[in-house]
This record gives structure tokens, sequence and C-alpha cells, in this order.
């Protein structure tokens, strides 16, 4: 487990601000204490310092995981968010999507929000912003990218797709061998 480097702190800051902008000063000076990013395994870990220094008494061979996984490094050295971040994400979003009861399990087998399953989506919402996902009931299901701002929300086709599907709650299920 060791800090990142200045190119991938770089990269994984520019995904998030994405979704939660100048937010993200929120997530590293907490009130309950500071917290840091840590690459292990090309996976980022979201990780208390003081669980961080009791960790460091395990090789980093026999470690699995510490903290939240907040996403992971591709092979091409891009960043790629995890749900497992959502709980962090969801309170400092700027941008949110609230779909409707009947597009929630669409939403969660992994589809994309389409205008006729759109409740409501937060004013001055850019195209290809990150968004945040929310039931009717304000409980988070995922992120996305909205693929279509909020003005042309308005005027667009019932069957036209208005948040490109990132991830979901739903992965929980469908990919529990592969999540750490």
């Amino acid at each position: 487990m060791r800090p990142l480097t200045e190119e991938e702190t770089r990269v994984m800051f520019e995904k998030l601000a994405r979704y939660i902008g100048e937010n993200m000063q929120l997530l590293v000076d907490r009130p309950d204490g500071a917290y840091c990013f840590r690459l292990h395994k090309d996976r980022v870990y979201y990780v208390s310092e003081r669980l961080l220094k009791l960790a460091m008494s395990v090789p980093g061979d026999r470690l699995v995981s510490l903290g939240t996984c907040f996403g992971k490094f591709t092979k091409s050295s891009k960043f790629r968010l995890h749900i497992t971040a959502l709980d962090y994400l969801a309170p400092y979003a700027k941008y949110k999507v609230w779909v409707k009861p009947g597009a929630e399990q669409s939403f969660l087998y992994g589809n994309h929000v389409l205008k006729s399953g759109l409740g409501r989506i937060t004013e001055n919402t850019a195209q290809y912003q990150g968004v945040v996902v929310y039931s009717m009931a304000d409980v988070p299901l995922g992120f996305g990218v909205a693929a279509k701002s909020t003005q042309d929300c308005r005027k667009v086709d019932p069957m036209a797709i208005v948040v490109f599907h990132q991830a979901d709650v739903g992965e929980y299920v469908r990919h529990e061998e592969t999540l750490t």
C-alpha cells in the first residue's frame, strides 16, 4: 500500500470533481479525523490515517484491502469509480437525478435512465456532467453521466436516454465475486 503519485492523484481528483466539484476537500479533512487515499494492487482506497498507521504492521502481500475502495486504475491509467464510493459521493454531489419508481429496477439492472423514467433533475446540469442517481425517496442508487442537459431533457423524446449508466448498487449482487 503506497501513496498515490502526482499523476494518479490528478487523474483520480479529476474524476471525483465531475461528481462532487470543489467538495473534494471535505473528503480529506473530515471532522472525525484525517483521511487519505492509498493505492494497493491498482485499487484506490479511502482510509483514515489512524487505521492506516495500524495497517503498516501488515505485510503488503498479506493485505487484501483497507478502508473503502473508491475505484481502480485501468491498464491504460484511467480511473474508474466503483460503486463502493457511492456512500461518500452522494452527500457531496452537486448534480443529482431522481428516477421514478418504475425506472429504479431498470437502472439497478445496469440500464441507462430514459426520459420516461426521469423524476427530477438538478437545475443547470450540463451535458456529460457526472450525476448521482437517487430514487424518489432520496436513496442513492448509483451514478452516471448526464446524456442531456437540463434544458434538453425538457423537450426530448420520452424514449431518449438522459443518463448514461456507470455504476449502481445492483452491482453488489451482480459482481459480488470481483468486488473487493
